[in-house]
């Protein structure tokens, strides 16, 4: 098994390089994949970004089965007031990044994961016969999901903040570990349904 390479609803697989491999060429393969410069994504992996392209994939505990997210400079979603990502004029404190960063895990806990579950309910309750509408309703909550960890990368903690950094990579962790759940039953369900669509495969 190697790297499973997710972008947005596209995924794709990479066979796990040796350690010493640099970092650098699996932003390559990504670039080549997604057709994006090489200085226009982050990747993140685990909870935190992986920003130096000369340090050896090792060090960053790669492994196989192992996800990394791809996000686009571009896809950013807009800002909602008073959330992460809204711009201020004050200079933010530490504490206040920590509520922005917990407010929002509060807001997915409270009405995304709620639908998440249900979702991930029928589907595997009745994997033989998904609804029409279960492609769509798979669609909206992966999307709602990535730009809630949108919004948390356009958090940037300053150095000395260790307590914020510790919350945003606990806070994109979880996020991530949604994904992945909502990912693996969803291909699950379609890999014991004959009548999806090989389109929405």
């Amino acid at each position: 098994m190697g790297l499973t390479i997710k972008w947005g609803k596209e995924r794709f697989y990479l066979d796990l390089p040796p350690p010493e491999t640099k970092l650098a060429t699996v932003r390559q393969f990504i670039a080549d994949q997604t057709h994006l410069p090489k200085d226009a994504f982050k990747m993140i992996h685990a909870g935190g970004v992986m920003k130096d392209d000369s340090a050896p994939i090792s060090a960053y505990g790669l492994k196989p089965k192992s996800n990394i997210t791809v996000i686009g400079s571009g896809e950013l979603p807009p800002s909602r007031p008073g959330g992460v990502g809204a711009k201020s004029t004050e200079r933010l404190t530490e504490q206040s990044t920590i509520a922005t960063i917990r407010s929002e895990l509060e807001g997915l806990r409270g009405t995304l994961v709620p639908a998440l579950e249900k979702f991930l309910l029928n589907i595997q309750s009745d994997a033989k016969t998904l609804a029409a509408d279960a492609e769509q309703e798979h669609a909206r909550i992966a999307e709602l999901l990535l730009q809630c960890l949108l919004r948390l990368d356009t958090l940037s903690p300053e150095g000395e903040w260790v307590d914020a950094r510790k919350e945003r990579k606990v806070a994109v962790k979880e996020v991530q570990s949604l994904l992945d759940r909502l990912d693996g039953a969803w291909k699950a369900a379609r890999n014991s349904n004959s009548n999806v669509p090989s389109s929405a495969l």
